[in-house]
């Protein structure tokens, strides 16, 4: 599962993200969008040449 949510949150497909993250763990939305934005900040920290947009762009349009 860690693969497919990496290339998720590296493509920046935030929904599908914690949709997975959410059928696979049966959580909370909450619970989901939580582990998918400390998924997105270990990846920034140990891969930041794979996201294609800087932060503010990554996160544009998403509210919580």
């Amino acid at each position: 599962m860690t693969d497919d949510l990496d290339d998720l949150v590296l493509r920046g497909q935030r929904i599908r993200g914690i949709k997975l993250i959410k059928d696979t763990f049966d959580c909370t939305l909450h619970e989901a969008l939580d582990f998918y934005v400390d998924r997105y900040h270990k990846l920034r920290q140990t891969r930041p040449d794979d996201f294609t947009e800087s932060p503010e762009e990554y996160w544009e349009g998403f509210y919580s």
